[in-house]
């Protein structure tokens, strides 16, 4: 489909054969994300756990101290797990905690997660930037980005995976291997723009947590029902290979009983046999390679 409000106007989707697997010729594919993020000076989130905001220009600091948790606790909580259950997650990094905490970012990085540009901060939307602005976001967020880790970001996602109509080629030209910034398909699919691609590798928001629990008041352990649901429906009548990346966020289910109930997630899957588990990143290269077949 293409109109004005099209993520990747003029380009071109090239999509997997229908007979495309997941490494070990696996129907499905999981990515495990956790989001460690936080808010540019002056700002903060606009929505914490009383729900209703402030009045304009009342700085929050019950979100903001809601928000600080992510830092202080629970992303080291969420990395235990990941690392109690061998597993190498995409971790949705903002340049402002490369900026603030690189010894924490750097670390993430050399336990071997993939580090994913997640915008300079929570509150620099590309959707709200002209094309200058959103320009300078990118560069400014993947120089802080490599600067720690030593190498540049291969993926990106917005904040609120909510992009401008051009993000995805601002991105391709400053040389990202793909992006989330959409919702539209179950599968990665390469975009070729006249003079250079990316690959969009949607998002499963049904098993993020802020929506989830934040907005729409679930408690953790609907998250894992949902995600057996799926499962036991993709089982028996999927045929065609499909994926799905449970999501959590460093300053929400990196709470206890948040983390519990994403530990029982990774449970689930990793005792599965018809599975396989990976980043975005090698997702995206496991894609690229089936469309040189």
């Amino acid at each position: 489909m293409t109109h004005m409000y099209d993520i990747h106007a003029g380009g071109k989707e090239v999509h997997a054969a229908n007979d495309f697997t997941w490494p070990g010729n696996k129907k499905i594919g999981i990515v495990f994300r956790m989001a460690y993020e936080w808010w540019s000076d002056g700002n903060w989130p606009g929505i914490g756990p009383m729900g209703n905001p402030l009045k304009g220009g009342i700085p929050d600091l019950n979100a903001i101290g809601w928000a600080e948790y992510g830092h202080r606790r629970g992303v080291h909580r969420v990395l235990e797990v990941f690392e109690r259950h061998h597993i190498k997650a995409s971790i949705l990094v903002c340049g402002i905690m490369a900026e603030r905490y690189p010894s924490e970012v750097k670390a993430i990085a050399d336990l071997g997660h993939d580090i994913v540009a997640h915008s300079y901060a929570m509150d620099v939307i590309p959707a709200y930037l002209d094309e200058s602005q959103e320009l300078d976001n990118i560069r400014r967020t993947t120089d802080l980005i490599a600067q720690v880790i030593g190498t540049r970001p291969k993926g990106w996602i917005s904040p609120r995976s909510t992009p401008s109509p051009r993000t995805a080629r601002l991105l391709a030209k400053e040389g990202y291997q793909w992006h989330s910034d959409t919702l539209n398909d179950d599968l990665p699919y390469r975009v070729d723009f006249e003079d250079c691609s990316i690959v969009a590798v949607p998002g499963t928001m049904e098993v993020n947590d802020l929506p989830l629990f934040m907005r729409h008041g679930q408690p953790p352990r609907v998250m894992v029902e949902i995600f057996e649901d799926w499962l036991n429906y993709v089982r028996k009548w999927e045929t065609r290979a499909i994926k799905i990346d449970p999501t959590v966020h460093a300053h929400v289910f990196g709470r206890p009983a948040g983390t519990g109930a994403f530990q029982r997630i990774l449970e689930i899957a990793t005792a599965a046999d018809d599975v396989w588990i990976g980043t975005r990143s090698e997702m995206v290269e496991h894609f690229l390679k089936s469309l040189k077949k």
